[in-house]
C-alpha cells in the first residue's frame, strides 16, 4: 500500500466509491472491500440537486454525468386525485440560481460513472466478494482482516463503514442507531419509453401528492426510460431491496387516483417492493478509528430526494478533514462528525417534516395545495436554498 496512510471503506455503493475518490483527492490510499461479487446498484434512478453536482464536479466527474445524466424541463407538482397541476418548476431555475444543475441518472450509471474513476485513481483498490472479518489492534497500529479475498490481512489507518442502512460496521461503534421501520414502503418499477402512457411525459419529474401516498417519475437511461417510484403507508417489514411486488396491491391502494395515475400503474410489466428504513443521525457515528458515512449513519425518509446526496457530501468533507489531519483517523473523524450532525440532522428532520405534507389528507392537503399554487419558482426554491447551495468550506463545510 506504500508509505501512505490506508483507509478501508467498507462498501462499493455511491457512498463506498465517493470516499473513496474524497480520500485518494486527500493524499491517501483507500482499500474498498465489497459484499457482492459484481458491482450492481440497488434502485433505477437518483436525483442529483445541486449541492450533490458541486461535489462531483470537484472530483473531476462532471463531463462524464452530464453525459449520462438527463436535465429534465419541468417538476411538475400535481394532486393525485385529480390530475390538477398545483405548481411546474422549470429545471432551468436550478442552473441559473445555484450555478449546477438539477439532473436524473440511473443509479448503474453513477456507479459506472464513480467506478471508472476509481480504478483510474492512484491508491485506490477495489476488492469484490469481501467483508469484513476481524480487525486487531498491536501497538496503535490496526490490522483488518478479510474474509472472502484469501483471508488478507492489511494495515489500515481507520476503517469507514458505506454499507448502508443495514451496516455490519455500524457494530464496532457503540451506542450507533440501528434501522427503524418507518411505517412506509417504496414501490419502483422502470417503463420503456415505448410502453409509457401518455400519462408518463419523458422531458420532466412527475410527483403525484395524495392521501397516506405519493408517486413520483423522472427519465432515465438517456430518456430510452422512466423511472416510477410510489411512497405508500404501510406496515410491511421484509427484508430486501428487490421483493416483488403485486401489481394488484398497489392499483388497490392508488385506485382512487387519477386516470392518468392509474394508466402509468398498468403500464409497468413488474414492481419491486422494500420497506423504507430509517437510522437516527443523532446517535454516534465514530468510535476511535471507525466511522459510518451515508446510510450507515443517517439513513432518511426519501422526501427530498437527499438521501444519497448527504453521503456525497460526507465524503467531501471527511476527505477534507483527513487532509486537515495529515490522516490521522481519530480526529479526522471526530471533526468530521462534529461538522455533519446538524445539517445532516436538519435534513433529515425536514424530510420526515416533507412526507407529513406529501402524504396530508382533508384541510391540510388543501391548505398544501392552495399555497404550492401561490408560492410560485422564486419562494419555493428560497425555502430549499439552504439544502442547494451547499459547499464544502475547507475543512470545515458550511452546516446550512
Amino acid at each position: 500500500m506504500g508509505e501512505r496512510p490506508t483507509f478501508l471503506i467498507i462498501g462499493a455503493g455511491i457512498a463506498g466509491l465517493t470516499t473513496a475518490l474524497a480520500i485518494a483527492r486527500a493524499g491517501f490510499d483507500a482499500v474498498i472491500a465489497e459484499r457482492a461479487e459484481a458491482l450492481s446498484e440497488i434502485g433505477a434512478g437518483i436525483q442529483l440537486s445541486p449541492n450533490a453536482g458541486r461535489v462531483l464536479a470537484d472530483l473531476g466527474l462532471d463531463d462524464a454525468i452530464a453525459t449520462l445524466a438527463l436535465e429534465p424541463r419541468l417538476i411538475d407538482i400535481r394532486d393525485g386525485a385529480s390530475g390538477a397541476v398545483l405548481t411546474a418548476l422549470p429545471v432551468e431555475a436550478f442552473r441559473q440560481r445555484y450555478g449546477f444543475p438539477y439532473r436524473v441518472i440511473h443509479r448503474a450509471d453513477l456507479q459506472k460513472v464513480l467506478a471508472d474513476a476509481v480504478k483510474a485513481a492512484h491508491g485506490v483498490t477495489l476488492i469484490l466478494g469481501a467483508v469484513l472479518d476481524d480487525v486487531l489492534a498491536r501497538d496503535d497500529t490496526l490490522f483488518a482482516k478479510l474474509k472472502g479475498h484469501r483471508g488478507e490481512v492489511m494495515e489500515v489507518a481507520g476503517i469507514i463503514g458505506a454499507d448502508g442502512v443495514w451496516s455490519t460496521t455500524r457494530d464496532r461503534v457503540p451506542g450507533a442507531r440501528g434501522p427503524v421501520p418507518t411505517g412506509r414502503t417504496a414501490w419502483r418499477t422502470v417503463i420503456p419509453v415505448d410502453n409509457a402512457p401518455a400519462s408518463l411525459p419523458t422531458d420532466r419529474v412527475g410527483l403525484w401528492l395524495g392521501p397516506n401516498a405519493h408517486l413520483v417519475h423522472y427519465p432515465i437511461a438517456g430518456g430510452a426510460a422512466v423511472n416510477v417510484v410510489a411512497i405508500i403507508a404501510e406496515r410491511w417489514a421484509k427484508p430486501g431491496w428487490n421483493a416483488r411486488g403485486d401489481y394488484r396491491l398497489i392499483a388497490e391502494r392508488l385506485n382512487g387516483w387519477s386516470p392518468e395515475v392509474r394508466a402509468i400503474l398498468a403500464a409497468a410489466a413488474t414492481w419491486q417492493r422494500w420497506a423504507l428504513n430509517a437510522v437516527d443521525p443523532t446517535g454516534p457515528w465514530s468510535s476511535g478509528a471507525t466511522t459510518l458515512i451515508g446510510d450507515a449513519a443517517h439513513a432518511m425518509v426519501p422526501f427530498l430526494a437527499q438521501g444519497a446526496v448527504m453521503a456525497i457530501e460526507d465524503a467531501a468533507v471527511l476527505g477534507d478533514c483527513l487532509a486537515a489531519t495529515g490522516g490521522n483517523a481519530e480526529p479526522a473523524f471526530r471533526a468530521y462528525e462534529a461538522q455533519r450532525r446538524q445539517r445532516v440532522t436538519k435534513v433529515w428532520n425536514v424530510a420526515n417534516r416533507t412526507g407529513e405534507h406529501y402524504h396530508a389528507e382533508g384541510l391540510t392537503a388543501r391548505v398544501r395545495d392552495l399555497a404550492l399554487r401561490a408560492a410560485g419558482t422564486r419562494l419555493i426554491l428560497m425555502q430549499n436554498d439552504w439544502i442547494y447551495r451547499w459547499r464544502p468550506n475547507g475543512a470545515t463545510g458550511e452546516t446550512g
